[in-house]
């Protein structure tokens, strides 16, 4: 398993997908080089990893903290989330539930099990496997070690726009 985490998100305007961007946790980028993975999600399902990366509060639960509320209120929490499949461009994952020393390990959408890892500052990976199969070589280049440019920014955004769900179909 590879540690992954969400480099960013793309929401989108119905009936076009948005995209969730996974990048692994690498300790130096290979010859300036990175892999990232995109993952096409409903509006909704964008719209929920918003407000966990926003870490955003409502007067009135979401349906995530619902779920988070009721976990902690039976003495569990999220221990973690492997995206361990792609078929196509769907993904599969698993939410790994901690209730004291047991582990419940759950089927889930991936957009729903990330947002719920979000919440609680759980680990994301992704099988090694997956990476491979469903991953895309981004080429960094940095003028300066602090940020990256508008120019860069601006072309990895046009990168990922240009994907499409049949880019994974082998």
């Amino acid at each position: 398993m590879i540690p992954v985490t969400i480099q960013t998100l793309i929401v989108s305007t119905s009936p076009s997908p948005s995209i969730v961007v996974l990048q692994p946790v690498e300790d130096a980028p290979q010859e300036g080089k990175s892999r990232i993975v995109p993952i096409w999600v409903g509006v909704n399902e964008a719209t929920q990893m918003g407000i966990a990366l926003e870490k955003a509060r409502f007067s009135r639960p979401m349906t995530h903290d619902l779920f988070l509320d009721a976990l902690t209120n039976l003495d569990a929490r999220v221990d973690h989330v492997v995206i361990n499949d792609v078929q196509g461009s769907t993904f599969f994952a698993r939410l790994t539930l901690r209730q004291h020393d047991r582990l419940i390990d759950l089927d889930a959408r991936p957009s729903d099990a990330m947002a719920l890892a979000v919440r609680q500052k759980a680990p994301i990976y992704i099988e090694e496997e997956v990476l491979e199969r469903a991953s895309f070589p981004y080429v960094l280049r940095r003028e300066e070690p602090s940020q990256a440019t508008e120019a860069e920014l601006s072309e990895f955004k046009k990168f990922l726009e240009e994907l499409a769900p049949e880019d994974f179909e082998e």
